[in-house]
């Protein structure tokens, strides 16, 4: 058990007080005094490591699975002994501009937080000891670390959202370069996949990059309407009076989702204005490739006739017919460029 618990503390009046080193000891001594809860934080436990955690705290065998299965949507679930919540942390990775997700599931009982993380994405020790720093917060008991763990991690996805905004900002400007994304050398902040020499193609980028703002879809979309439940009264488990700061998460929230539907309908747009790009561009190709083929016909037309090698032909007896047909088609051609010119076809 040590390798997974991450922390184990009691919490008393809104302090951390030292207590017995097992968590069933620590368990037992703050649902002795009453005003007392304890936070325990485990990462990666396996099913045998968390049997004697369920146990012990009287966990709901549904939600013990979930918690051990991972790959979970975030959720609220309430039991008869316990709240059982399960969220989804983001962490974007500017090197290679991917966005990966883990997980989070937070059991609130009496006197007790139990915090399960998956993934590498979003430590609570950070959370911890900004609770730790405010008292008159962690005095609300395990609403207040559901609170804040919470709020960290939304708050966490407004940033994401504003990173994928630059690099959409980027991927942007590439796309209408007047290279239209093949290769140009647009705008790029230091660190972008362009400045680091990237060749990938324009629509592969984008599409890559729709899949990671669906990854983040998946964490924030359904986030909402557990959010929502616990920014109204009536909560099991849940301190009366701590709405307020629910409905905060919440709006914080919202305006992430906006942001992440903001970003997916820019890139169907981008994507659309791309291959928009791509077909006028191959109508231009082919417009230049049959000007210079109309302009090739003609000196072949006339080349061909004259080399059929009958008796008969116009101006075969004269010195200067040959000249003169080669001025002849020199004079069409020129004509021709001259008028696919004009009307912007070369």
């Amino acid at each position: 058990m040590p390798a997974v618990i991450v922390d184990c503390a009691i919490y008393r009046d809104g302090r951390r007080t030292e207590g017995p080193a097992d968590f069933s000891d620590a368990l037992a001594e703050a649902r002795a005094t009453g005003d007392a809860f304890l936070w325990l934080g485990l990462h990666e436990a396996t099913a045998h490591e968390f049997d004697l955690v369920s146990s012990e705290f009287g966990l709901h065998p549904l939600a013990v699975e979930d918690a051990l299965t991972a790959h979970q949507r975030p959720k609220l679930e309430i039991y008869d002994d316990s709240l059982f919540m399960v969220l989804k942390p983001v962490r974007y990775e500017p090197e290679n501009d991917i966005v990966s997700s883990g997980e989070l599931m937070v059991f609130i009982g009496d006197s007790f937080v139990v915090t399960v993380r998956h993934g590498e994405g979003a430590p609570l020790t950070a959370v911890r000891q900004r609770l730790e720093a405010e008292p008159e917060v962690l005095r609300h008991g395990p609403t207040a670390v559901l609170y804040a763990v919470s709020d960290a991690i939304v708050d966490h996805y407004i940033e994401v959202a504003g990173e994928l905004q630059i690099d959409l900002e980027e991927l942007e400007a590439e796309v209408f370069a007047p290279s239209g994304g093949d290769g140009g050398s647009g705008p790029s902040r230091p660190g972008s996949r362009s400045e680091r020499g990237s060749v990938t193609p324009t629509a592969e980028r984008i599409y890559t990059f729709k899949r990671q703002v669906m990854e983040f879809r998946r964490a924030t979309g359904p986030l909402t309407a557990p959010m929502a439940r616990l920014a109204v009264p009536g909560v099991p488990f849940v301190d009366t009076g701590s709405q307020p700061f629910f409905r905060d998460v919440n709006d914080h929230l919202l305006h992430a989702n906006e942001q992440v539907e903001a970003l997916d309908r820019l890139l169907s747009d981008i994507l659309s204005a791309h291959l928009a790009q791509m077909g006028v561009r191959q109508n231009d190709d082919m417009r230049k490739i049959s000007a210079w083929a109309a302009m090739a016909a003609v000196p072949t037309l006339v080349a061909g006739i004259y080399g059929m090698n009958f008796k008969h032909m116009p101006e075969l007896r004269y010195v200067w017919a040959y000249p003169a047909v080669i001025a002849f088609m020199a004079v069409v051609v020129f004509g021709l460029h001259r008028t696919f010119k004009r009307r912007g076809w070369l």
